[in-house]
């Protein structure tokens, strides 16, 4: 199991376009587990727990929403808070991972 409450400076990362829609990577589920107290990410060899803001940022990964709006609905969340930062870097060590991905141009996210 693997928990991801934030990301570390020395965890590889992968630029994203702010503009694309991003969906949960194919083999991925994200659901909220009660007995762990967070979101977890649900995957055939395991669970990846997700803490804090790694959760608040995953649950709004629809295939719909791009980076972009999801930083700025997070602002917006959050006021005075400066979370872009730490946002862009979590989605490009989850984006890393394979925990998400830009949506194909052209082909939304099925539901």
């Amino acid at each position: 199991m693997t928990s991801a409450a934030a990301t570390g400076a020395t965890e590889p990362r992968v630029a994203l376009d702010h503009g694309a829609p991003l969906q949960l990577g194919k083999q991925y589920r994200l659901q909220w587990e009660q007995s762990q107290g967070c979101h977890v990410l649900l995957y055939p060899e395991g669970m990846v727990q997700l803490h804090g803001g790694a959760g608040e940022i995953m649950t709004r990964i629809d295939g719909k929403t791009t980076l972009r709006e999801l930083i700025a609905a997070l602002e917006s969340a959050f006021p005075g808070a400066d979370v872009r930062e730490d946002v862009v870097e979590f989605a490009e060590v989850a984006h890393a991972k394979g925990w998400l991905q830009p949506c194909p141009p052209g082909v939304p996210e099925a539901d």
